[in-house]
């Protein structure tokens, strides 16, 4: 049964740092790229970064978290990270992680490439 677990939010100060965790288990966790999503009240799930399969070469960030987020994964863990420094009160949201099961090399930032999801983690930032 594929499961992933996402951890690690809370509530922090603006400019402060997260770090969130995305536990999985049920599936060989390198096989696939994994996402990054979260959903701020009233507004539709956006993605945020991904990161490809394997050993991870590829990654993509919305413009927004450019080089304030970093993605990671550690197979040997079967845990995919999500890094986040210089916080923001917009960064306020449910956060979520997800696997895309349909590419090979890169890893989508379209919501509908992923078809598992884990429960989200709230992050809310404080100002």
């Amino acid at each position: 049964d594929v499961q992933l677990q996402a951890s690690g939010g809370g509530l922090v100060q603006a400019g402060g740092s997260l770090r969130l965790s995305c536990a999985a288990s049920g599936f060989t966790f390198d096989d696939y790229a994994i996402g990054w999503f979260r959903r701020a009240p009233g507004k539709e799930r956006e993605a945020v970064t991904c990161i490809s399969r394997g050993g991870g070469s590829t990654t993509h960030y919305a413009d927004s978290v450019q080089g304030r987020f970093t993605i990671s994964r550690d197979n040997a863990k079967n845990t995919a990270y999500l890094q986040m420094d210089r916080l923001k009160p917009e960064d306020t949201a449910v956060y979520y992680c997800a696997i895309d099961r349909t590419v090979f090399y890169h890893c989508s930032m379209d919501r509908e490439s992923y078809d598992k999801w884990g429960q989200g983690t709230q992050v809310t930032v404080s100002s």
